[in-house]
């Protein structure tokens, strides 16, 4: 596959592989860029919700402009012979680095420079009224020089517009979205909780599974009695990150924080105390 074209773009090589599309590292031919090239076939009509899913991501990642997240330029439909379109293509920005789901463990003052990007990401979704709805380890992106970007907008919520089934990943998924289809700033509020939890502790809070995932919803109090804090975990953890964690994955929404910016501070405050030397800045993480 590699050095074959499509259209003005030579193929270096593949990045990855979902259930239902292949991303590309493309090379534009007339000034040799790099982009991300994600290839969604559509082989049948049961298949068209891959092409809405497609130019969903593509919409919302036009109503956003953030260095923490990632770029969609453009989307083009291949069509046949009877005009039926056969793939989608997404061209995105490249990135050389990888998901933090792939990489080794990271220290806590680098994590929690990782952290204030994403933080930083999320509050311009908001603000733009875009949720994600899908935060996890494996949408955030570490390039090799300390860039983060939060990818994959395909679960964005545009506030204001209706919901069909939520979707989402159990894991990392807040109670009242498995509960009731919720899905609004607190919601990613607690799927960014998660995520910081599984990073600093290699573990998964307390899973709250939807009906529709084949289980029942824990309720507040099972949750609670399998939840365990951040320090049983990472004893030397810094006190104010630990709660910040806790406080995100408040099995009741009212009792999160209410707006990502107010994360963003505390987590700025912590990095100033956590950086103290070259070694621990995030441009200096080796992988």
């Amino acid at each position: 596959m590699a050095g074959e074209r499509i259209g003005k773009f030579q193929i270096v090589g593949t990045l990855g592989k979902g259930a239902n599309s292949s991303i590309l590292q493309v090379r534009r031919i007339a000034d040799s860029k790099h982009y991300a090239l994600k290839v969604v076939p559509i082989d049948s009509k049961e298949d068209l919700k891959y092409l809405e899913q497609a130019e969903h991501e593509f919409r919302v990642a036009q109503l956003l402009d953030h260095p923490n997240l990632i770029k969609v330029y453009a989307l083009e439909t291949v069509k046949d012979w009877l005009f039926r379109t056969r793939k989608v293509h997404l061209l995105i920005e490249y990135v050389n680095g990888k998901t933090l789901d792939t990489l080794p463990r990271i220290a806590v003052p680098q994590l929690v420079q990782i952290f204030v990007k994403v933080a930083a990401g999320l509050v311009h979704m908001h603000r733009r009224n875009v949720c994600h709805a899908d935060l996890k380890p494996n949408n955030i992106l570490l390039s090799k020089t300390g860039d983060v970007k939060v990818i994959d907008f395909g679960l964005a919520w545009i506030k204001g517009e209706a919901k069909n089934r939520v979707q989402g990943t159990p894991e990392y998924m807040a109670p009242e979205t498995a509960k009731n289809r919720m899905v609004n700033e607190r919601t990613d509020i607690y799927n960014f909780g998660a995520t910081m939890y599984r990073l600093l502790t290699w573990r998964l809070p307390p899973c709250v599974v939807s009906e529709e995932d084949g289980g029942l919803p824990l309720d507040g109090k099972t949750w609670q009695r399998l939840f365990k804090p951040v320090q049983e975990y990472i004893a030397d953890a810094p006190e104010g990150l630990c709660d910040l964690v806790q406080r995100c994955l408040s099995y009741n929404a009212m009792k999160r924080p209410e707006r990502m910016s107010e994360i963003q501070g505390v987590l700025d405050r912590l990095a100033d105390e956590l950086v103290t030397t070259p070694e621990d800045r995030l441009e200096a993480l080796e992988w």
